[in-house]
């Protein structure tokens, strides 16, 4: 019997969780074992998980966990450097040669686990089967606007929070713009056909934000991209990969430019394909906004979990994308579980 246990985040302000206690229910019924960590934060209680009759752990016992658990989480684990025997379920980070990522192989390695890396989940087509890219947009592109606005009052973004909901963020992000008055900023966004892009646009023009939607036709040119730099926010929703162009060359710091806002939402800065090259670390919460250049003034936000923001609705959206592939967790040696296996395997053998 396959045994699926549901870690709770340790990472601060992470309360999404990638499966509801609906899918719970559906993996009981198709004859998985199914344990759930209590959480104290997570957005969706632990009632709703008890109710389906799977077992209830203590928050953070999953170290403990048989040996043959498939442990599911969202985030990153606590980078104690302990070695991972078990197998893992997570947004790994650790493919394109990030320094985290390559110390978290390495523990794989020393633990004879293996990583289930989420964005490598892919369908026969090189399809991600689940993401939390729509939320994604959506909130990077509030968090954006919230710079641009604080910028309007000569100042920079303070900190961010979660939302109990979408109309929250939209009216407290409505009452942000209407108090600097009338005037709005124009948007470019890079990756505007995918989810993530589709995510940002909304928003933008939900707050009456002009914007310019650009995808694989615009770009494959391969640049230089001077349109960028003629718009107040540009907002990348391209993940990061080898023959990605560059977006915004260092070049820009000192360049003629309208720009004033970069909104990274694909966030890999410590990647060598990195389109955006005036930055080289994420922003978080806390500091929402990392200001790179003065006169005129161009701030970075790149913040690597902002689907957070709005946990309940990006965990019930991205769960129920996922619920088709954990029901086939009884085959891993096939289908989106065997492809991603080889890419780890392929990764942790140079690791």
């Amino acid at each position: 019997m396959t045994h699926i246990w549901v870690r709770a985040e340790q990472r601060p302000n992470e309360e999404r969780v990638g499966i509801t206690p609906d899918g719970v229910a559906a993996l009981l019924a198709a004859g998985f074992q199914v344990t759930v960590e209590d959480s104290a934060v997570r957005a969706i209680p632990i009632a709703g998980y008890r109710a389906t009759g799977c077992a209830i752990a203590p928050e953070n016992t999953w170290p403990d966990a048989p040996r043959n658990a498939i442990i599911f989480g969202l985030k990153e684990l606590p980078e104690d450097g302990t070695p991972l025997p078990h197998r893992h379920i997570l947004f790994g980070h650790a493919y394109k040669g990030q320094p985290a990522g390559q110390t978290l192989l390495k523990r794989f390695k020393a633990g004879g686990g293996t990583l289930y890396d989420i964005e490598y989940l892919v369908d026969e087509a090189g399809r991600r089967v689940a993401a939390f890219g729509y939320w994604a947009g959506y909130a990077g592109a509030a968090v954006a606007l919230k710079c641009w606005a604080a910028q309007a009052r000569g100042g920079i973004a303070g900190p961010v929070a979660k939302y109990p909901g979408k109309q929250a963020l939209l009216a407290d992000l409505g009452a942000e713009l209407a108090a600097i008055g009338p005037a709005r900023p124009r948007a470019i966004v890079i990756g505007a056909l995918g989810r993530v892009g589709t995510g940002a646009a909304d928003l933008c023009e939900a707050m009456g934000v002009g914007v310019t939607k650009w995808d694989m036709a615009e770009t494959a040119h391969a640049g230089p991209f001077p349109e960028v730099l003629a718009h107040e926010i540009f907002l990348n929703c391209i993940l990061a990969r080898p023959g990605c162009p560059v977006f915004v060359p260092k070049s820009a710091l000192t360049a003629p430019r309208t720009l004033s806002v970069i909104g990274d939402i694909a966030c890999d800065p410590t990647s060598e394909f990195s389109p955006i090259k005036v930055y080289d670390h994420a922003t978080d919460w806390a500091a929402p906004a990392l200001r790179v250049a003065e006169n005129p003034v161009l701030d970075v936000t790149a913040i690597d979990n902002l689907p957070s923001l709005l946990p309940v609705e990006s965990s019930k959206d991205f769960a129920g994308l996922l619920l088709p592939s954990l029901l086939g967790l009884d085959d891993l040696a096939g289908g989106v579980w065997g492809r991603a296996k080889a890419l780890f395997d392929r990764h942790s053998a140079l690791a």
